[in-house]
């Protein structure tokens, strides 16, 4: 049995940082979509887009969700919101006031 591990923060910025899936998360930051919007919004065949797609799933920033015949994605953002604050932890571990300020509104 394989057990699963949580994406890390690398993880989510390597997914992040190819251009194809950062349009994905542009796109699904306006709300859900099929594969076949994203296809035609990407103009690239549907093989890519699901290619990316599992890429982002993986990470942990997208759900999908079966109905019928299609595939339908939403943007995870409490994943988004958090990399940054994830990302200064794990470059700065012994300065906690970077990530946690007693002031921040978030």
């Amino acid at each position: 049995m394989m057990t699963l591990t949580a994406p890390t923060v690398l993880d989510q910025l390597k997914a992040l940082a190819q251009d194809t899936r950062y349009d994905l998360v542009r796109h699904l930051a306006q709300g859900e979509r099929c594969v076949c919007d994203l296809e035609a919004l990407l103009g690239l065949p549907q093989s890519k887009v699901s290619y990316h797609l599992n890429v982002l799933k993986e990470a942990g920033m997208v759900a999908a969700e079966q109905r019928g015949k299609n595939v339908y994605y939403t943007l995870k953002t409490a994943p988004l919101f958090l990399l940054g604050g994830q990302l200064l932890t794990d470059l700065f571990p012994d300065h906690p006031g970077l990530t946690h300020q007693a002031k921040s509104v978030c």
